[in-house]
């Protein structure tokens, strides 16, 4: 099986994009990642894709002054990679019309809640100040609609009493980091279909 060739979106740390790798290296996902992009060019994840020999990209906050022509530049980058998929790994830049028509239905995303509830860009600290019991992870496809795409997969995270948010936070990441590379592997291999009714089946 020819492996799915895929660009990974990010703008910090890259540890998402870090699991990727190593479940590429140690478990065999059927996955070539063919382009990392960062919305900023001090994210280490930047770093951690060359260490691996991966073509990156580190755009700025100029080139975002447009974000169509922002998101065309990418969908180049990526096209010109080869790209079949794209995955959002901590990408903090919303994605316009040019990306999504650009890649219908095969941009993935990676939420640190379980959606719908807590959406946004602090989804963590403010599923743990509202005190719930349990939030988790979210994979979902994304679309115009911000974190509202067809749900591909959903993990929970107790949040145990006692618990400081940096515990929280490491809880969601532990969860992501096997999560992602799972659903990948479901996409490589033909599993993942959207249903008329946007819904997401697994075979």
């Amino acid at each position: 099986m020819e492996p799915l060739k895929i660009g990974v979106l990010l703008s910090g740390s890259g540890t998402n994009l870090q699991a990727i790798i190593d479940a590429v290296r140690d478990d065999g996902l059927p996955v070539d990642i063919v382009k990392v992009i960062s919305s900023r060019p001090d994210a280490y994840g930047v770093e951690r894709a060359r260490a691996a020999g991966i073509p990156a990209v580190a755009l700025n906050r100029d080139v975002y002054a447009d974000p169509l022509a922002a998101d065309a530049r990418i969908v180049e980058e990526l096209r010109a990679a080869g790209a079949e998929y794209v995955a959002m790994a901590g990408y903090m830049r919303k994605l316009t019309p040019v990306m999504l028509d650009a890649f219908p239905d095969r941009v993935l995303n990676l939420h640190p809640a379980l959606l719908p509830s807590f959406k946004g860009a602090h989804a963590i600290r403010d599923a743990y100040e509202a005190g719930v019991k349990v939030t988790g992870v979210t994979v979902h496809f994304a679309n115009e609609d911000y974190d509202k795409g067809p749900i591909v997969a959903q993990e929970p995270v107790r949040v145990e009493e006692g618990m400081s948010l940096d515990e929280l936070e490491a809880a969601i990441h532990a969860v992501e980091h096997a999560l992602y590379p799972r659903v990948l592997r479901w996409v490589a291999e033909g599993r993942v279909t959207i249903t008329p009714e946007r819904t997401v089946r697994i075979a």
